[in-house]
């Protein structure tokens, strides 16, 4: 019984570690700011697309839009190529769908052990 309770236990630490793992703060912390989900929204509507184009119909200058597009960057939502002086931005489409995706997996997982579904 002893044994079970603490298999259990075990089992339960390590599906709490691998979703606290899969929280990955900037991620969130890049998304929590509304200018750049302003930001983020623009490239999406665009598509591939310099920082120049990007801020164009943005209220903030070029250089805060290109601060925000470095978190964007840093956090793995968008991706940046270089082609000559210019650097061209676009969402990372697979990064991101395979982060919520994960985060989705240990959430579940982590579920089934501390917070079972109840019945209204």
């Amino acid at each position: 019984m002893i044994a079970t309770m603490s298999s259990e236990v075990s089992i339960r630490t390590q599906a709490i570690e691998a979703a606290i793992a899969s929280l990955d703060s900037n991620f969130f912390r890049a998304l929590c700011e509304p200018a750049r989900v302003a930001v983020l929204k623009r490239v999406m509507q665009l598509g591939r697309a310099d920082v120049t184009a990007i801020a164009a119909d943005l209220p903030q200058e070029r250089s805060v839009v290109s601060r925000h597009l470095q978190v964007l960057l840093d956090a793995r939502i968008v991706r940046a190529t270089k082609v000559g002086r210019q650097m061209f931005y676009e969402v990372d489409g697979p990064a991101i769908i395979a982060r919520l995706e994960g985060i989705l997996k240990h959430t579940q997982g982590i579920a089934a052990h501390c917070c079972p579904a109840t019945s209204l």
